[in-house]
């Protein structure tokens, strides 16, 4: 999407925000000013007195962008369709204080797309965090839920949080250890 940033905002709405990396939801007033400093995969970083907080991509009006949309799916899709559209979607899910996608940081463990004869699929997913204790995961794990979920065909999602094997640097891409500097 737009990537890093330094964006002067001014919130044209109330809306609501998770503070990072505490993971706590807040409501951020109508005329609030601050920055944005991350907008990858629909969801936006704001900078707000001296707090990170992450808006969802649906609540991207508040900062005068665009809401994001449903994917858009092949009429009639084959499950390897839908798949790889799961696996799409899992790509536009950030950690916010991270610019790397889920899937690259290597947090998806993996990815299941159910069929259940009607047309309809559930997908279920094992995913982890950078570590265990990080305030994000709950946001990470709804993040991915609501992403996915708005796929056409999917009737479930569920979305495991799983810490065997514990995470480590070697389970990144190499793209995402370049972006973040280690190769």
């Amino acid at each position: 999407m737009f990537g890093h940033m330094n964006e002067s905002v001014t919130l044209s709405r109330d809306v609501r925000a998770i503070i990072i990396p505490a993971g706590e939801e807040l409501l951020l007033r109508e005329g609030t000013g601050g920055f944005i400093t991350q907008a990858l995969g629909g969801s936006f970083t704001v900078y707000v007195e001296g707090n990170l907080f992450r808006i969802a991509g649906v609540d991207a009006d508040a900062l005068g962008k665009e809401p994001t949309r449903a994917p858009e799916v092949p009429e009639d899709p084959s499950d390897e369709e839908i798949e790889a559209v799961v696996w799409q979607q899992l790509k536009t899910c950030y950690d916010p204080e991270i610019p790397v996608n889920i899937v690259d940081l290597g947090l998806i463990y993996s990815c299941e797309v159910v069929p259940l004869g009607n047309g309809e699929r559930d997908v279920n997913i094992e995913m982890t965090l950078t570590a265990p204790g990080c305030g994000m995961g709950d946001v990470l794990v709804a993040d991915a839920r609501e992403k996915l979920a708005v796929i056409p065909t999917i009737a479930s999602v569920r979305v495991e949080l799983v810490f065997d094997p514990p995470w480590n640097q070697t389970m990144m891409s190499d793209e995402a250890r370049l972006q973040v500097g280690m190769m």
